[in-house]
């Protein structure tokens, strides 16, 4: 069993409230979830313009947990168009 941890670090700067920064995270993983993925914002939370978000997948094969964790790197920068500052692939 192959488990993967992607941290997704979010500048979001047309929010300018925590209400626009959470409708913009829900939207986000709501779209996400297409992927069977367990996702959950870890810090920031009292910020505006600021998330990280941890995505967890696990598979029984490590090339498709890794194509997987791409694809969501991928869907997560076209679905909020440029606001994606950094992210991490782990393997556990």
């Amino acid at each position: 069993m192959h488990i993967g941890l992607l941290t997704l670090e979010i500048f979001i700067p047309e929010a300018h409230s925590l209400k626009e920064k959470r409708y913009v995270l829900r939207s986000l993983k709501d779209r996400l979830r297409k992927f069977n993925i367990s996702i959950a914002e870890c810090r920031h939370q009292d910020l505006w313009q600021r998330s990280t978000l941890g995505v967890v997948s696990i598979s029984s094969d490590h090339q498709v947990l890794e194509q997987t964790l791409n694809a969501i790197v991928e869907e997560t920068e076209r679905i909020i168009d440029g606001s994606l500052s950094s992210y991490q692939i782990e393997y556990l």
